[in-house]
């Protein structure tokens, strides 16, 4: 797998300050998409165990919320044990931390029905992944507003709950935000 980007501080695909890893690789070539050199799974550099261990330092303080892994596409089937790779020892060094993961492909129509290459791989990726952010990034339905997604149609699920109901649970936008009580 190759990556495109590898930034140690984020506050732009997560809550709090996260690591964000930019994997190579999109076949879905999203019309407006922020980051389309990164549709070519050969763009950027090889990512190795030295990258790796860089990116589980630099989860090393306690300001840092979680990990974003981002794209590209981290559900193409190429890039999947790659990331499961990094899942997986990043959750057996931070437990506690945070895994946002965002992709084009649909919870539901894609994801769930293991379309995306050997369903024990997906299935393990989604037993780490705390939040998933799904869907294409749609250029007529873009707004500034979201928070943590591009397009009004891309959800923000909370894939744990998800997967223990057998139903959709969106990511409550509110959660750990401190309202002041104003009189």
């Amino acid at each position: 797998m190759n990556y495109a980007t590898l930034k140690r501080h984020d506050i732009a695909n997560g809550p709090g300050v996260r690591v964000s890893l930019f994997v190579s690789g999109c076949r879905h070539h999203c019309r407006g998409c922020f980051n389309p050199e990164t549709w070519d799974f050969n763009y950027g550099k090889p990512f190795t165990g030295e990258v790796l261990d860089t990116l589980l330092r630099a989860c090393n303080h306690d300001f840092i919320e979680g990990l974003s892994i981002l794209g590209g596409e981290p559900f193409e089937p190429e890039n999947q044990p790659e990331v499961l790779h990094v899942l997986q020892k990043f959750k057996e060094l931070y437990p506690r931390k945070t895994v946002w993961c965002y992709t084009g492909y649909d919870f539901e129509k894609d994801i769930l029905v293991g379309k995306l290459g050997p369903w024990e791989i997906t299935k393990q990726l989604l037993d780490l992944i705390d939040i998933l952010v799904d869907g294409e990034f749609h250029l007529e339905e873009k707004d500034l507003k979201l928070r943590f997604r591009g397009s009004s149609n891309q959800r923000v699920i909370d894939v744990q709950k998800s997967l223990h109901s057998d139903d959709i649970v969106l990511w409550d936008d509110n959660e750990g935000i401190f309202e002041p009580d104003v009189k």
